[in-house]
């Protein structure tokens, strides 16, 4: 891997890291960076993992008063779900061949894809009423701790899409704030990202000197991402990851 390599994949974290603070989606811009510039498919995705969790840290320090708001019961129940679900999701990347991963990546990014596409639909229809006034009932906060579950396992897998899906949830437990929504997605990115990267670690798939360098774009991207959220109307960039997706769908199902 050369200079420019390095370049590229440095302003593609900061980009996605960025992406990831305001909309999500950071990692249609970091898998498909790293799989140009020559890294395996499965390794691709768990350097990307490792790359964008600084940017999540960042932004979750950004909006730490916000996340203050979030109800404690609700959020000690989906940070623990969240850790449990992204380690079964590691552990089956690890179990999934290149073959078979590059095989998965076109639907993922289709998937993912859609999901951005209707967010705003899922958002304005989830909503019912403020989490900090109204506590949940244990029965509708168990389905709400099961469907982060399955969000955690995506997210430890692959994790495109993964914080739209966290807003539609969050937004059907009643938060209606948007920059308490996003800080929350982050804190619970964050979670995920953690116990995935440990377990990715562990089993050798990182690409550290890369690694090392898209950290540096994705704390920059994270922080200055959460900071200009608040000025920037996020449809422009879900319009903007659509695009992006819609062209890597199409070329990674004729790669």
């Amino acid at each position: 891997m050369n200079f420019l390599h390095l370049l590229l994949l440095f302003f593609v974290t900061m980009v996605g890291s960025s992406s990831n603070a305001v909309a999500g989606g950071g990692s249609f811009f970091t898998v498909p960076a790293l799989i140009f510039t020559g890294v395996a498919p499965t390794i691709a995705n768990a350097t990307s993992t490792l790359a964008l969790w600084p940017g999540s840290m960042a932004s979750t320090v950004a909006y730490r008063r916000e996340i203050a708001y979030v109800n404690r019961r609700v959020l000690v129940f989906l940070v623990g779900i969240s850790v449990l679900g992204s380690v079964c999701g590691a552990i089956l990347l690890l179990k999934t061949s290149q073959a078979t991963f590059v095989f998965l990546l076109p639907y993922l990014i289709l998937f993912a894809t859609c999901l951005f596409a209707v967010s705003d639909f899922l958002a304005a229809h989830s909503r019912r009423k403020e989490l900090d006034t109204s506590p949940l009932s244990w029965k509708k906060l168990f389905c709400i701790t099961f469907a982060q579950l399955l969000v955690a396992i995506y997210c430890g897998y692959f994790g495109g899409g993964g914080s739209i899906m966290m807003v539609a949830l969050l937004a059907l437990i009643g938060l209606k704030n948007i920059h308490v929504v996003n800080g929350l997605k982050s804190l619970l990115s964050v979670c995920m990202s953690s116990v995935a990267v440990i377990i990715f670690a562990l089993a050798g798939v990182i690409n550290w000197p890369v690694a090392s360098v898209m950290i540096v774009g994705s704390i920059i991207g994270g922080y200055g991402g959460a900071y200009y959220a608040r000025k920037i109307d996020p449809k422009w960039i879900r319009l903007s990851i659509i695009g992006i997706g819609i062209v890597l769908t199409v070329y990674f199902f004729i790669y």
